[in-house]
């Protein structure tokens, strides 16, 4: 007896529904774009330092290379698993990730780290030389 006044105050989603539907294809192909433009500029910087470029499409492995270039220990793809000290390894990975490609740290904290797809895209395809990582592999 419960159920019917329930039943009553149910809107019907089949009516108007057709908006959700479009939002949601439209926010799917954004978002599709976006990962696009992300794969695109890092398999560039991984071609870039002598690494596979299609690393760049597969998780963790590409969070590996990237400390490979950066000149980090692999230990450090541990540490991007804790909360809150991985902002920090990905602040130092992106500093050290300019400076290997002559970059300034500034650059890196600005644009690798804050704006990542924009700076990726930019050391990818622009005149960036890879220089080698700026500290010693531990």
């Amino acid at each position: 007896m419960t159920m019917i006044p329930a039943l009553l105050l149910q809107s019907d989603t089949s009516v108007g529904g057709g908006g959700a539907i479009l939002a949601g294809g439209i926010t799917f192909i954004v978002m599709l774009a976006i990962f696009a433009v992300c794969v695109a500029g890092a398999w560039k910087v991984f071609a870039k330092a002598g690494q596979p470029g299609w690393a760049a499409l597969v998780p963790i492995y590409n969070m590996y290379i990237l400390m490979k270039i950066a000149g980090r220990p692999a230990w450090w793809l541990l540490l991007c698993f804790l909360p809150l000290i991985n902002i920090v390894i990905f602040f130092l990975v992106a500093t050290d990730l300019a400076k290997a490609f002559g970059k300034s740290a500034v650059f890196g904290v600005v644009m690798l780290f804050l704006l990542s797809p924009i700076g990726f895209l930019i050391v990818g395809f622009g005149d960036a030389r890879y220089v080698g990582p700026a500290t010693a592999a531990a």
